[in-house]
């Protein structure tokens, strides 16, 4: 047992000395001082990346079908009223969302910025009283209501019972509604009074929109939109306007689910129109990207970028239709970002390396100064230090 000891003694890699050959210097106190608190602080900062989640960023081919792109947005323009403001969305598939409704809130606004109305768009119409019928007659006491779509009807048993419905009768038509005083709805309702009504208002239109995961582009412009020979236009005509200032401030606009992180470039952008006339446009790269966080849920958004351009047109030309665009197309490269700890055993070399390092990095200092002092203090003895 006694010779195991002591080849066990003899692989001791740590041979001790002596106390009594222990040389204790000023420097060398001073040097474990500063070693201790340099160990110390990158010890508390290597804890502290332990403790928190990392995230690991990875690029990978996007290879996902058949998904929906939500579109958030929330966007004012101060000279443009609700009365006048529509939003359509299209897609190079050919899907088109034309004067969208459904999921949008309109707040009009005073010239000030200040909240008029908010209402949910297309919903509140005035009473009627005694409206004219299809056949031209006044409807009378227990008679149901048909009213005349003034030749756009697709059908004989088609009715068009409010102003709006003779709008969209004549949309889908592909015509424009030149005159909307001789429309017995919206003489009634008071639609070019409420036009003249809300002039000199702003509008806040927020909402979101669900399209198919394609490039494509949704846009506000006044009006409402028709098919006229393979064409996109907007019917401006009842408005009796020469001009649209579509001077307009991004409050928001994204592309799916917040996640961690996220920044969306056009939050709080803001344009002022100086040209009569003119088509605001942006540019944006949808980059699909994926968050999952550090219990594992996972959230499927999206990140993008944008350039912008105005694109004006000479006065009396209006050859560009006035409005604010966004054009939009999906990278083929998706982004994924995993949260996760590092392992106990890279904290714990981490640690090792630390600790060993700053000792390595001290002794050989000081042993620098040791020997330096010496030297200087031998020469001094002799008087060769000069």
């Amino acid at each position: 047992m006694e010779g195991l000891f002591g080849k066990l003694r003899n692989l001791d890699a740590y041979p001790k000395i002596n106390e009594d050959f222990y040389s204790r210097t000023l420097s060398g106190g001073i040097i474990t001082i500063v070693s201790s608190i340099v160990m110390f602080l990158l010890f508390i900062s290597e804890l502290r990346l332990y403790l928190h989640a990392v995230t690991e960023t990875k690029l990978i081919v996007d290879t996902s079908r058949g998904e929906t792109l939500r579109i958030n947005f929330d966007v004012t323009f101060p000279a443009l009223s609700c009365s006048m403001l529509s939003l359509d969305a299209m897609d190079i598939s050919g899907e088109e969302h034309l004067d969208v409704r459904h999921d949008i809130i309109k707040k009009r606004l005073d010239s000030h910025g200040n909240i008029i109305e908010s209402r949910q768009d297309g919903i509140g119409s005035p009473k009627i009283e005694k409206p004219l019928q299809r056949h031209g007659g006044r409807l009378e006491h227990n008679e149901t209501y048909c009213g005349s779509c003034y030749g756009a009807e697709v059908s004989d048993e088609d009715c068009c019972n409010s102003c709006e419905e003779v709008r969209e009768a004549y949309r889908k038509k592909g015509w424009g509604l030149s005159d909307p005083e001789i429309i017995d709805q919206c003489k009634r309702e008071g639609f070019l009074q409420r036009i003249k009504d809300e002039d000199g208002e702003g509008c806040n239109i927020y909402g979101f929109l669900e399209v198919k995961k394609v490039a494509g582009n949704f846009h506000f412009a006044p009006g409402k939109s028709f098919q006229q020979s393979n064409m996109h236009v907007h019917d401006l005509l009842p408005f009796q306007k020469e001009s649209f200032n579509i001077s307009h401030k991004i409050n928001r606009l994204s592309f799916g689910e917040y996640f961690p992180g996220a920044i969306n470039p056009l939050d709080g952008v803001q344009w002022v129109q100086h040209a009569p006339y003119g088509m605001y446009q942006y540019f944006i790269k949808v980059v699909p990207t994926v968050y999952t966080d550090i219990r594992g849920r996972t959230i499927r958004s999206n990140q993008f970028s944008v350039t912008e351009h105005f694109r004006s047109d000479d006065i009396g030309r209006l050859q560009s239709l006035p409005g604010v665009f966004f054009f939009y197309d999906l990278s083929p490269i998706k982004v994924t970002f995993m949260e996760g700890h590092v392992s106990f055993l890279h904290f714990l070399t981490n640690v090792c390396a630390i600790v060993g390092g700053v000792f390595t990095v001290s002794g050989i200092l000081d042993s620098f100064i040791y020997h330096g002092q010496r030297a200087i203090k031998k020469k001094i003895e002799i008087g060769k230090f000069s």
